[in-house]
């Protein structure tokens, strides 16, 4: 008669909060629409539409055929289909042959396979110095007019 040992593994809650975050795919697929924010601690795959934000804390993929109109905040974006929004990717970005981009991105490397399209700016270098920068020229660009307010004409005192 065999015999069976129990075996007891202790798992740190901290590294099974990691390995769920690396492990972590959440699929929007074909034919599914989400609106509203999104967001995830791992992946983030795009079949379907998603109208609103993406945040993922490591990737954002959206298939041939996925489109999201919102802003995409990554790690790393990798797009085959189209996005209507500005793109804030940590590390890299990349526009497959396939992909429609309208919007800016802001990254520190990209790559553009022939036939992906990008209507919008591309700001290379530390997204955070990056962003910092862009959210102070919005704020100036939509700050209410500064200048002093003209007076009436002042007569001469004698």
């Amino acid at each position: 008669m065999a015999s069976m040992t129990a075996v007891r593994t202790e798992i740190n809650p901290r590294d099974a909060r990691a390995a769920s975050r690396e492990a972590a795919l959440s699929v929007i697929a074909a034919g599914t629409s989400i609106v509203g924010e999104l967001s995830s601690d791992g992946i983030v795959k795009v079949e379907g539409t998603v109208i609103g934000s993406v945040r993922a804390d490591r990737q954002v993929l959206v298939a041939k055929g996925g489109r999201i109109e919102g802003d995409v905040f990554t790690r790393e974006a990798v797009v085959g289909g189209e996005i209507r929004g500005s793109i804030l990717a940590d590390e890299r970005v990349e526009v497959q042959a396939s992909s429609i981009i309208e919007g800016d991105i802001t990254t520190q490397r990209i790559l553009v396979h022939e036939g992906g399209e990008v209507n919008g700016h591309i700001r290379m270098g530390n997204p955070q110095a990056l962003t910092q920068a862009a959210q102070r020229e919005l704020a100036a660009a939509t700050a209410p007019d500064q200048r002093p307010a003209e007076s009436a004409p002042s007569t001469p005192v004698n």
